[in-house]
């Protein structure tokens, strides 16, 4: 997992799913890594790319306005 680079997170689980789902639409493969807290319900849901598609996944992000 060395080689994935975290491109964006959220609060929101359905927020990451969607821009998982634009990134693979662009042919940019990613994961959801949840490091939300099961009990207490805090922390993050990120969203990682390859490192080579790190540029390329931030530019949909914000052209995307996601």
């Amino acid at each position: 997992m060395d080689d994935w680079k975290k491109v964006y997170s959220t609060f929101y689980e359905h927020k990451a799913g969607i821009v998982k789902a634009v990134l693979e639409d662009k042919d940019i493969k990613s994961v959801i890594v949840n490091k939300k807290d099961s009990a207490y319900l805090f922390g993050e849901i990120e969203v990682h790319v390859n490192q080579n598609d790190v540029l390329k996944a931030k530019n949909i992000i914000t052209k995307e306005e996601l």
